[in-house]
């Protein structure tokens, strides 16, 4: 048997009523895939003897309520109390079939929906516990196969068109060195130890997570243990963190973490002309106050450092150093969410504050000497405070959600910024903008006593102050409904539509011109009209077997005036976007089909398998044709399974293959001209080719070894992680580089032009990393 040598724990914990809050008695309890377990007793509390360690769901039946499959914990020395809670039958059944499934579904969201488990977070190979990458296995989500870049791409959307909560409460990025205005960056900013599980939304997003256009990442944080006191410490590929779990009283449950970065090590020994480092933070506190009473406090922080490394030659050097900025970041979240359950009544109160202030400095050649080699020096800070009211009602089959949301943001900014369009010009300007947002949602969810039909239809409406026009709430009215049949046993046929809508970016909202006046006030929220339908298939409790199609149609998005090209086209380097002038008329469309394999045995395989064959384009205005976007790869494919061995042994490999971008030639006539270089330090492309060449696709493979060691009062976990093991090369236009040399000196300084040069561009590098565990 494969768990014969390892040691045994028990598993404690309490189940108790949804809406009573009391505990219940005879529930049936059991170990997902280990086939042990217990009953509970009159404190609805349970205790399971003889659990191999690992990583297990648990299941609660009882006659009467509906069967529960639990979040994923991992079961050692220290395995925390869990609490289960169960909801009624809505009606008495005459034939009761108890089942479990690790797949969840949900009436708002029966598409578009998965749920991450701390399984597949721990051990997805080529991840490094990184959940951005993570999510990169799933369904409809390109990958950046260079660049060392977290930018998360659903379903042909920009990186700007994606939100991200914690325990209910947002936060604006889930990276460090993110780009304003869009997101990513080249490491995650949340520490995985926090991480109980994510639902991942690449569609159908409920009615209480507004402003998303592409994607709603929301994660769900462990609780403290209330019964035990452990610090956990782990070195990772980029960095070195350590938890510490445990309580305060007999109320009061803490988890927090704090990281340190060695990414600028491991970027110097790459030989890359960048060094980023970083540190953060993130605290999760819960106080129970009583059955019916409990109070949420966390917060997420991280400060950021990217120097430029001018030791290094090359031409590759040369063409990054000559534009990229030194970059500093201050980042942090903290809110607390507070709720009251009075019987089938769940009320929550929110309110938090978040804080980024984002600073970039370049000289032209690096060149800090002179004042007149400045280029860019730019500090920008935004501040939204948010609050929301909400609250959940049940009535046997009818679950009704309806909340108000206010927030106030406050951005500034204080730019000098060499541009050049036709001519040089200087941007030098300062923006103390304020703004309140309000938003108010509903939504009805159905579902049928035997579970074969259920239904949601839900609204929302957003507006704010910056304009005239944006204050009309039915300008952004956001109605939306979802469909499920039961077709046969485990075939299901699902079906959503709906209208969302998003905010500018704030860098977008807040830009001055040179005569220091407002240049978007015109613009509108952009809208997407998303249709999506599927189906999905459980052979048994441990497949799952999906096809979903999907069409997304946008309207108002910002179109840059200077490029002609949509401002989500941009936001995949690291710096600023938006901070231009722009009109709110380009259209895009995005459609495509999806296709899932998931097999899950409990400690034993994981496997997932996706393939997305997709399109994604824009048009400057409804008059014009379309054009590939710049997230228009056209297909995805991924395969990625752990299997775990005796003796907590596992091994894992990820295959994962991406059509090649399109890309822009550059315009070489203006790129030579001094005064153009100067300004920004690259190349300039020429827009009106706009995407008309294509990359060529790009896979590789990567491998990753587990070996977990379970004592007493500790564990100790080693893993290898090889990304790229093919050192699979990526082929990339050339680059188009200035000498230096001037080729008409004797001309005026209009006319002056650069000797230029072209740089072969191929990367792919295999990359190594060691990570160490250990808890006491």
């Amino acid at each position: 048997m494969i768990f014969a040598q390892s040691p045994r724990y028990r598993i404690e914990g309490t189940v108790i009523d949804r809406d009573t809050r009391e505990p219940l008695e005879f529930v049936n309890v059991l170990v997902m895939g280990v086939g042990v377990g217990a009953a509970t007793d009159a404190d609805g509390h349970f205790i399971i003897g003889e659990v191999p360690p690992g990583i297990y769901s648990l299941q609660a039946s009882m006659l009467g309520y509906k069967t529960i499959v639990t979040a994923e914990y991992r079961v050692n020395h220290r395995t925390p109390h869990i609490w289960i809670e169960m909801e009624k039958e809505g009606a008495q059944l005459s034939e009761v079939t108890v089942t479990a499934s690790p797949f969840q579904r949900v009436a708002e969201s029966p598409v578009s929906l998965r749920v991450i488990g701390m399984q597949e977070i721990e051990k997805a190979p080529g991840a490094n516990r990184d959940i951005s990458r993570v999510v990169q296995n799933y369904p409809g989500v390109a990958f950046s196969p260079v660049g060392y870049r977290n930018d998360l791409i659903v379903r042909g959307g920009g990186p700007s068109e994606n939100r991200f909560f914690l325990d209910g409460i947002e936060i604006p990025n889930i990276n460090h060195f993110s780009t304003q205005g869009a997101s990513g960056g080249p490491v995650g900013l949340i520490d995985a130890d926090l991480i109980r599980n994510v639902k991942f939304y690449s569609g159908a997003f409920p009615a209480n997570r507004g402003n998303a256009l592409s994607s709603v990442l929301d994660f769900r944080l462990r609780d403290g243990d209330m019964e035990h006191n452990s610090v956990k410490a782990t070195l990772g590929a980029s960095e070195v963190s350590l938890t510490s779990n445990g309580h305060w009283g007999d109320k009061t449950s803490y988890v927090v973490s704090v990281r340190q970065s060695y990414l600028q090590m491991l970027f110097k020994l790459l030989g890359l002309p960048f060094l980023p480092a970083y540190t953060d933070a993130s605290f999760k506190l819960k106080t129970r106050f009583d059955a019916h009473n409990e109070l949420t406090v966390l917060g997420l922080g991280g400060i950021d450092r990217m120097r430029l490394n001018l030791d290094i030659n090359g031409e590759d050097a040369e063409y990054l150093l000559s534009y990229l900025p030194k970059i500093e970041q201050e980042t942090y979240t903290v809110g607390g969410v507070y709720r009251h359950y009075a019987g089938s009544h769940v009320q929550s109160v929110t309110l938090s504050h978040s804080y980024l202030n984002n600073r970039n400095l370049k000289y032209r050649d690096n060149d800090e000497s002179s004042e007149d080699n400045l280029m860019l020096r730019l500090r920008s800070v935004e501040q939204e405070t948010r609050f929301r009211l909400e609250n959940t009602s049940r009535w046997n089959v009818w679950k009704l959600n309806a909340g108000v949301e206010l927030s106030y943001l406050q951005y500034t900014n204080t730019t000098y910024q060499q541009v050049f369009t036709d001519a040089a010009h200087l941007y030098d300007y300062r923006t103390d903008l304020g703004i309140f947002r309000w938003g108010v949602y509903t939504s009805m969810d159905y579902t049928a006593p035997d579970e074969r039909f259920t239904a949601s239809l839900g609204v929302r409406a957003d507006a704010n102050n910056y304009s005239d026009k944006m204050k009309k709430l039915d300008r952004q009215l956001s109605p939306r409904l979802s469909v499920s049949w039961r077709l046969a046993e485990d075939l299901f046929l699902s079906g959503h539509t709906g209208l969302y809508y998003q905010l500018p970016q704030y860098t977008a909202l807040g830009f001055k011109d040179e005569y220091d006046r407002y240049a978007n006030r015109h613009l509108n929220y952009t809208s997407v009209s998303q249709t999506s339908a599927g189906l999905t298939w459980h052979p048994n409790e441990t497949m799952e077997v999906s096809a979903e199609g999907f069409y997304k149609l946008y309207k108002n998005m910002p179109l840059s005036v200077a490029d002609g090209i949509p401002l989500s086209c941009k936001g995949n380097d690291y710096g600023v976007i938006g901070n231009e002038t722009l009109v709110s008329d380009a259209e895009g469309r995005s459609y495509g089909v999806e296709v899932m394999f998931k097999w899950l045995l409990v400690q034993r395989l994981n496997l997932s398998s996706s393939l997305t064959v997709f399109k994604s384009e824009f048009r400057k205005n409804n008059q014009d044709t379309y054009v590939p976007s710049a997230w228009d790869n056209r297909f995805i494919f991924n395969v990625s399974g752990t299997y775990s061995f005796p003796k907590q042994w596992s091994v894992g490999m990820k295959v994962c293959c991406i059509g090649g971008s399109p890309y822009t030639p550059y315009d070489v006539e203006k790129s030579s001209l001094v005064t153009a270089w100067n300004a920004q330090g690259k190349a300039y492309y020429d827009y009106s080719r706009y995407n008309t060449g294509r990359l060529p696709a790009f896979g590789q493979l990567d491998v990753r070894v587990d070996k977990m060691f379970y004592w007493k009062k500790c564990m100790f976990g080693i893993y290898l992680d090889i990304q790229n093991i093919t050192a699979s090369k990526l082929r990339q236009p050339d680059v188009l580089m200035s000498t230096g040399e001037i080729e008409n000196p004797s001309a005026s300084l209009a006319e002056q032009r650069y000797v230029m040069k072209s740089i072969k561009q191929e990367s792919g590098t295999l990359l190594p990393t060691i990570g160490i565990t250990f808890e006491y």
